[in-house]
């Protein structure tokens, strides 16, 4: 897999190639200037995945975009959240905001992972994996879910689930009735199983469909918190860089 990272400040860039290498990745290159990278992307095979920096020394990121066609992901690096909004509308897996958290890192990776395995990409052409993401497949997403109580198995409709939360390491459902059940699998992978149109993961901790929001309030830092008809916690926070997606995805 071949990573670039493009960060002004050196300091940075070798800190974030640590925080990537320590999951298992190994960074190829560093680039630190718009210029640089217009002048490395014209005389290289564009990597896998760019860590991309949005402020860079010599002007925004978003100008390499327009003098190249890049066939990479992205995730955005930046200090800045107002960038967000122009970031999604390319390439991009993530929106991280500096300093980065390494488990908000960890889960761009593991998107870019799901999104773009070496497989997929070495049998289609960058156009085709873009269409792939714009109009996907029609596919069939889980309608029911199998839990164990006791030596007993439980099946949950998908109509009866208010919310899906981490905690604690675990991974859980929990239901229109009040009660949690524990799930063996991770909110990485429920991503890819659930409707998109019907449920959105509003924080690291949250996924939550569309027909258990029973009210959204402002919240302090750009933010928006989020009240279930039973769940009550105060972490039912859509993340200040997912705000724009999830007004979006609610119409």
């Amino acid at each position: 897999m071949n990573i670039l990272i493009i960060e002004d400040e050196k300091p940075a860039a070798r800190l974030l190639q640590r925080k990537v290498e320590k999951l298992g990745l190994h960074v190829n290159t560093m680039l630190h200037s718009v210029e640089e990278a217009l002048t490395w992307f014209h005389n290289n095979q564009h990597p896998d995945l760019i860590f991309l920096d949005i402020q860079l020394s010599d002007g925004l990121s978003f100008e390499i975009f327009e003098q190249i066609d890049i066939k990479s992901a992205v995730i955005f690096t930046t200090a800045y959240d107002e960038y967000a909004l122009r970031a999604f509308k390319l390439n991009s897996i993530d929106y991280l905001l500096k300093p980065i958290d390494e488990d908000e890192l960890e889960i761009a990776i593991s998107k870019f992972k799901n999104q773009f395995q070496k497989n997929t990409i070495s049998n289609l052409d960058f156009e085709a994996i873009k269409r792939m993401l714009v109009n996907p497949v029609e596919k069939e997403y889980k309608k029911r879910f199998s839990v164990k109580i006791g030596h007993q198995l439980k099946v949950i409709p998908i109509e009866e689930v208010e919310c899906f939360y981490s905690e604690n390491k675990g991974t859980y459902l929990h239901t229109l009735d009040n009660r949690d059940y524990l799930l063996d699998t991770t909110l990485e992978i429920l991503e890819n199983e659930i409707n998109p149109k019907d449920f959105f993961r509003i924080n690291r901790k949250f996924i939550i469909p569309l027909k258990s929001i029973k009210e959204i309030q402002v919240y302090t830092n750009s933010r928006l918190k989020i009240v279930l008809p039973s769940y009550k916690d105060d972490e039912v926070i859509v993340a200040r860089e997912r705000v724009s997606d999830f007004k979006e995805w609610i119409g």
